[in-house]
């Protein structure tokens, strides 16, 4: 497992996450999240995978796979209260599967 390549997709898909939430959040009414955060949520965590994969050289369907499970945690998180520290928990196991694919795949960056 790459430790490079974990840094690098944990560090993109972080910076990805906080800028298109400080978007929306910036261009959007608050209701709108409690009306339509179970969907703009997810999609906008899928969004910054894809731009992720772009970014890290790996193929877009197995990140949006890796993506998908390790968002599934957050959803706990969401549901205690706890939404952000589910999104960093969420980075750093979509880093490590990102590692993973890397060796998995035999690639070099």
């Amino acid at each position: 497992m790459s430790l490079r390549v974990f840094w690098r997709a944990a560090s993109i898909q972080l910076l990805a996450v906080l800028l298109l939430a400080g978007a929306l959040g910036a261009a959007l009414p608050h209701g709108f999240f409690e009306d339509w955060g179970w969907i703009a949520g997810p999609l906008s965590w899928m969004l910054c995978a894809a731009i992720t994969s772009w970014f890290v050289r790996l193929p877009i369907r197995p990140v949006l796979i890796g993506a998908a499970l390790a968002g599934l945690p957050s959803i706990i998180a969401v549901l205690i209260g706890l939404h952000w520290e589910g999104a960093l928990l969420a980075v750093a196991l979509f880093g490590l599967w990102c590692a993973w694919l890397r060796s998995a795949l035999a690639l070099e960056i």
